[in-house]
């Protein structure tokens, strides 16, 4: 009896005692729970930008100028790091976007330009929708020139109506290729497209060793702060403006669409140049959570507005007039609206 009353005695404390220490474990678990769920999910992280080109362009001088400031602005400041994954004009890079990437934000990638209307002009090499993907944001937009180097006799546009020029080129789906071959159907040049090279580098490369005369489709923006040396050295002449409207800085160099010759060719060129809206397209995966792709767009429009990230990019040379990602991926969608007769008449166009 006396084992049961003092068992009966310190019972009820003892409960009590155990029960407040479930409390407080429980409490503990919540709190810890409650810490996980508002840890941003890039803290801890790293984000990788894949650069669809090789070292030293302006592709890739841009994305690792905006890896410099970008992780400071993104929810748990990530590390961000450059990948360089070169091959096929850039097509490699999209490629594994759509593939081997991982789909939660981590990695995003600095793509070609043309990646919006590709499916318009290689159906069976290209069988993605573009949609999909999530735009980040592009640093500007830009113009596309045709370059012939200072040993060529080819000093303005209108000599290779007498003279033909060979112009180094990637693959067939890219703008060095596209923009070569739309130049030779709408004017009189007399064109030789030499393709194969993995990268607009490799083409300039040619061209200093006297493989090629030429390039197409090489950005303006990129010319003026990878060429400058050249540009004020007269080593290289330009000949011809390709995109959306002419550069200011150009204003007698021949602009592409003052050859259309009719309303169907002016569209088609307006299909053809789209690209060059977003001409440094930064996009995340197809599969990448919404709240994160909200957070990129995010962290980018305030990258672009960063003061220190805007002093390198005057130093590098990169012009700054930001296109949102909402916006490019607007531009997207109305790409995909275009008729079918505008199609065809790109396709014509730019084709091989």
């Amino acid at each position: 009896m006396i084992g049961v009353s003092g068992h009966k005695a310190w019972s009820t404390p003892l409960r009590r005692s155990l029960k407040v220490l479930g409390l407080l474990v429980a409490c503990g678990a919540t709190a810890t729970l409650g810490r996980a769920a508002d840890q941003p999910f890039f803290e801890k992280k790293t984000i990788t930008i894949i650069v669809g080109f090789s070292p030293g362009g302006l592709y890739d001088l841009t994305a690792r100028a905006i890896a410099r400031y970008f992780g400071r602005h993104v929810s748990g400041d990530p590390l961000v790091i450059v990948q360089n994954m070169p091959g096929a004009g850039g097509a490699t890079a999209l490629a594994f976007l759509f593939g081997r990437a991982p789909q939660d934000g981590t990695t995003i990638g600095m793509l070609k330009r043309s990646y919006a209307t590709d499916p318009f002009f290689d159906t069976e090499g290209f069988k993605y929708d573009p949609a999909r993907l999530h735009a980040i944001g592009s640093t500007s937009s830009e113009t596309s020139v045709a370059v012939a180097w200072h040993t060529s006799p080819i000093k303005r546009f209108e000599d290779t109506y007498t003279t033909e020029l060979s112009v180094g080129a990637t693959s067939a789906t890219d703008g060095t290729v596209r923009y070569a071959n739309l130049v030779k159907k709408l004017t009189p040049a007399k064109l030789k497209i030499v393709a194969g090279y993995p990268g607009g580098n490799e083409i300039t490369l040619a061209m200093e060793r006297g493989e090629v005369d030429a390039k197409f489709g090489w950005s303006w923006g990129s010319v003026k702060s990878r060429a400058r040396e050249w540009l004020e050295t007269r080593k290289i002449n330009i000949l011809m403006q390709m995109g959306v409207s002419k550069a200011g800085d150009l204003p007698d160099t021949p602009f592409i669409m003052d050859y259309a010759k009719t309303d169907r060719d002016r569209r088609a060129l307006e299909l053809i140049f789209a690209p060059t809206y977003m001409a440094w397209p930064l996009v995340a995966p197809p599969d990448v959570p919404a709240d994160r792709v909200s957070d990129l767009r995010r962290a980018f429009a305030e990258t672009m507005k960063d003061p220190q990230f805007i002093a390198e990019a005057a130093e590098l040379d990169i012009g700054i007039d930001p296109i949102q990602g909402a916006d490019m991926d607007g531009i997207v969608r109305r790409i995909s609206g275009y008729d079918a007769a505008t199609v065809q008449r790109a396709r014509e166009l730019g084709a091989p």
